[in-house]
């Protein structure tokens, strides 16, 4: 039979197309033409197939095919390469996707407790009910797109106050944006409205506009000003994206998730957000401010911390909840704009503020204008001083019009006869556009309240505000108690129509009290910590260590030097450390103490190196600022980094013996002792850890601050070592792109048979220091992580660690364990009946966790000041195969095994060693500066690869140590 193809293309071209043309390109032009030719029909293989099956020679009834013309010669300057052979998709192995592991079972250990929490039982009714989504598309008259921020609420109101008749009384829940939901159905799937708007740039002005009514400086505006109120037409698109089944949440309460649950519970939570925003709130993600003076608290520099109230829907055991908390955000100091800044550069008058700097700070800032009390937003300041400023101010004269040069001083004295104290010599405020610019006197300029302060805030803000914001369990339950009345939320419309009633009354949950771990200190003496405390009055170190070669060095901190030193030798000796008497004590050379910390830092150094007669195992620091030294960053770089010294640094101001015995808590953990240890890790007989060796790491990022987005974050992880201790740990720490929260660096292979990333590093010492033996489990704990992103914990950062493993060694397949620990939640839990805080040790698994998951909140310390927030932890894999109560037992008991102090932590110690690490690491280097050294493999963010800079190695005398308690 004749072959015949239903395509135009000759078998020739079909031949070198198929065979010739991949072996010359590779594999992936065979995978182009495969998906063409299967997509033609299929005639052609249709007959192949007929032909093959017919004459299983392969030849016709006449005989052979003719061959084939030959193929196209092959370009000169292409090398022909092999085409590999894939392997079909069936053999191709998934990669499995991890998911949370569900929860096994419920512990049982401890004294039992009946607590309340902060959560309000919600009831639905209308479970067969829909939401339905919009996406919403907001322009001006001449199709320009509304980009301004703030606007879309107005225009959606008005949409709903002035048709609703055409939306057939549907109540609308916006997001502000680009969504909009609604219970049932509008009547059509696509609506367009126009509204128009009165004064809609009175909030957020254009800057084409002027101060007032009356003329101003740029007072070629006037023309635009001769009606009283100016209006603004706005095309409203409103189409439809999605149904959302409310039945999403009842399956989600029964344990089974969905894309659709997320979505409904997001349309409850923009519920709340809208109802805010009607009252005037200022929203910050799911947070409410109210603008009432009562709720600001002065924390300095001028700004103030703003208390609101949290709000969001949770799925629980015990059904759907609506989770209420106090809140706190930072806002700018309201009023007078010169008051602010004065309080913000802490002067004693305007005449004394850097312009310069304020400039920066005023960027963006509302401000009402006296005395229209008209609304803009701060583009700049002048150049010039009030006095010179000058503007071109047009005047008529009969049926002429002049134009006259005058200064903005002149204008609003003896034009407007507004009296001026102080501007004359003062920057004016410019509220207008760069090329058209509207100056304001500063005196005439009040900055308007709840505008956000993003920055970061400095040690003593974040003391002060601490201080001011703490509340005592019994007045939190009374605030929250009153937040939830006020809202009345059982009248809000959206909420009413989903059929969804909100209980009054704190949910009871029961809670259970762990008894606090036994602790071994020196001499072999056991003892139990009470109340989640416990001291060394009469006790020695559990491993003390010696301190033989060492010195003190002094940055002009003032101080008694050599008391110190005397004072710190005793109490080391009551502690069991043997501290022999110090080289030498090195006062700074006062010529050096208003030179760069670099510079003082080299020069104390040079110093100490001409007079040792070798390096010294230990460097007592006395810095003259008891928070952020400048000094700090670099001392600790020289000394860890440079020459492999451990340092302490101090700034005493009231040297006893407990502050001593807290330095050297400290110094001992340093240079390799151990202050305490849970007497089943020497026994040793922890469950499951114990009898395998069993490595525990702790991971966390942390980010530059607020408005920093070029300042890369810091990866750090510690991992215990001496297996099988689980008191000490080593850590090891890199830099990647800023605000990338996922470790990318925990694998990292450079070449066939080198690996530079962090867990070979962490996983051969604790081969080295744990008696050549490799962990057969792995226990993670990842701090910093929200639910959102759980699955890449596990299916990203969990494959790097196992790939550094199987790196090491093909065969090796430890057992995993991956937790992580929420802080930043705002769950809390109150005794009912009592004003004190939850005691330490009280764990909580039932009625407020997760329907499905397995999590479980845990109080382990003591909450001496304001309310307890406890620890949420999220167990995400478990192959070990723990139960509950010995689980949650190691947990808690790695609240107890923090080196730094004598009580138990509200977080285990993995973690917050990794925080610190991360801290400390950090200060090494400044990141403003260009560093010598960058790395483009830091991550990615979304325009790429951003090249960071590299932190420096620490040597290897202290690359092992606890250089970071």
């Amino acid at each position: 039979m004749t072959l015949s193809f239903s395509t135009d293309c000759p078998r020739a071209t079909l031949f070198f197309y198929c065979c010739i043309l991949p072996l010359t390109f590779g594999s992936w032009v065979l995978k182009c033409w495969w998906i063409i030719l299967t997509s033609i029909q299929q005639p052609l293989f249709a007959e192949v197939l007929v032909m093959s099956s017919n004459e299983p020679d392969g030849n016709g009834a006449d005989g052979a095919l003719p061959p084939p013309p030959p193929p196209p010669p092959i370009p000169p300057n292409v090398i022909p390469i092999q085409a590999e052979l894939e392997q079909a998709p069936e053999l191709v192995k998934k990669k499995v996707v991890r998911v949370p592991i569900a929860r096994r079972g419920l512990a049982s250990k401890g004294q039992k407790i009946t607590l309340l929490t902060n959560h309000f039982k919600v009831n639905v009714s209308n479970i067969e009910g829909h939401f339905f989504h919009y996406s919403v598309a907001l322009s001006y008259e001449d199709g320009r797109p509304v980009d301004g921020k703030g606007i879309g609420r107005k225009v959606i109101d008005k949409v709903h106050e002035t048709y609703h008749s055409e939306l057939a009384g549907k109540e609308f829940a916006y997001d502000g944006e680009k969504s909009l939901f609604t219970v049932g159905p509008l009547p059509r799937n696509k609506l367009e409205f126009t509204v128009v708007l009165e004064e809609v740039s009175s909030n957020r002005n254009n800057g084409n506009c002027s101060p007032d009514g009356h003329g101003s400086p740029n007072d070629g505006d006037r023309k635009r000003m001769k009606r009283p109120y100016r209006s603004k037409s706005y095309k409203v698109e409103i189409s439809f994206a999605a149904k959302i089944p409310m039945q999403a949440i009842a399956s989600a309460l029964r344990g089974q998730e969905s894309e659709n649950f997320q979505e409904a519970i997001r349309v409850l939570d923009i519920i709340l957000r809208q109802n805010a925003s009607k009252q005037g709130c200022l929203l910050v993600r799911q947070s409410f401010f109210h603008n009432d003076p009562n709720s600001f608290a002065d924390v300095g520099g001028g700004v103030l911390g703003c208390r609101g109230f949290h709000s969001s829907f949770r799925t629980t055991q015990s059904g759907l909840s609506l989770n209420i908390d106090v809140s706190t955000t930072m806002i700018i100091q309201p009023g007078p704009v010169v008051d602010f800044l004065i309080a913000n550069q802490n002067v004693r008058d305007p005449f004394s503020l850097d312009w310069t700097k304020a400039k920066r700070t005023l960027k963006n800032l509302r401000i009402q204008a006296s005395p229209s009390n008209a609304e803009y937003k701060i583009t700049g300041l002048s150049e010039k001083a009030c006095k010179e400023q000058t503007f071109t101010l047009k005047q008529k004269s009969g049926s002429d019009e002049d134009s006259i040069e005058i200064t903005v001083y002149d204008y609003f004295v003896k034009h407007r006869h507004i009296e001026l104290r102080y501007s004359a010599d003062l920057p004016c405020i410019n509220v207008g556009k760069p090329k058209r610019p509207t100056y304001i006197p500063v005196e005439l300029c009040s900055l308007v309240s709840l505008q956000r302060y993003t920055k970061a805030l400095s040690t003593f803000q974040r003391a002060s505000l601490v201080e001011k914001s703490r509340q005592k369990p019994q007045e939190r339950m009374r605030v929250l108690s009153d937040s939830l009345r006020k809202n009345k939320y059982d009248a809000e419309p959206m909420l009413r129509s989903c059929g969804i009633a909100i209980n009054s009354n704190f949910i009871q949950v029961e809670g259970r009290v762990l008894p606090a771990p036994k602790l071994k200190v020196g001499n072999g003496e056991d003892f139990f910590p009470r109340n989640g405390r416990w001291n060394f009055n009469n006790k020695k170190f559990a491993q003390p260590t010696k301190i033989e070669r060492w010195a003190v060095v002094n940055f002009s901190a003032r101080c008694d030097t050599r008391g110190l030193v005397r004072d710190l030798i005793r109490c080391g000796d009551m502690k069991g450390i043997a501290i022999e008497a110090p080289f030498d004590v090195f006062e700074e050379n006062p010529q050096f103490r208003r030179a760069p910390p670099m510079v003082r830092v080299e020069k104390m150094f040079e110093e100490v190196q001409s007079k040792l007669p070798g390096q010294p195992q230990f460097i007592l620091c006395i810095l003259p600022e008891r928070k952020n030294s400048d000094l700090y960053g670099p001392w600790k770089r020289k000394n860890l980094a440079e020459f492999g010294i451990v340092t302490q640094c101090i700034a005493p101001t009231r040297v006893n013996d407990q502050y001593l015995t807290n330095v050297l808590l400290k110094i001992n953990a340093k240079l390799g002792g151990l202050n305490s240890l849970l007497a089943v890790e020497h026994s040793p007989s922890i469950p499951m850890v114990s009898k395998v060796p069993t490595i525990i790491l702790g991971m966390d990022v942390s980010h530059g601050s607020p408005g920093q987005s070029d300042v890369p974050s810091i990866a750090a992880v510690v991992s215990s070592r001496q297996w099988p201790l689980i008191s000490r740990y080593r850590a090891a720490v890199r830099t990647q792109s800023p605000k990338v929260e996922m470790i990318d660096s925990l694998y990292k292979r450079t070449s066939e048979t080198e690996d530079d990333g962090i867990m070979r590093e962490l996983l051969l010492d604790f081969y080295t220091s744990s008696g050549k033996r490799k962990p057969d489990q792995i226990i993670i704990f990842r701090d910093g992580v929200s639910e959102s992103q759980f699955n890449q914990v596990l299916n990203v950062e969990l494959d790097q660690i196992i790939q550094a493993c199987k790196f090491l060694d093909e065969n090796w397949s430890p057992k995993f364990v991956v937790i992580v620990a929420q802080k930043n939640h705002h769950t809390k839990f109150f005794q009912s009946g009592s004003p004190d805080n939850v005691p330490p040790g009280t764990i909580i698994d039932n009625k407020i966790c997760h329907p499905r998951n397995n999590d479980f909140y845990l109080c382990a310390h003591a909450g001496m000041i304001g309310t307890t927030r406890p620890t949420h932890y999220h167990v995400l894999l478990d192959e070990i195969g723990f139960s509950a109560d010995d689980l949650q037992e190691l947990v808690h008991s790695l609240s107890y095994v923090y080196q730094r102090s004598t009580t138990a932590i509200s977080v285990v110690a993995p973690v917050c060693y990794a925080h610190l690490a991360a801290t400390q690491i950090g200060q090494f280097i400044k990141f403003e500066e260009a560093s010598e050294t960058t790395s483009s493999d830091g991550g990615l963010t979304s325009a790429g690869a951003v090249p960071v800079p590299q932190l420096p190695r620490l040597q290897e005398k202290v690359c092992n140590s606890m250089f970071f308690c």
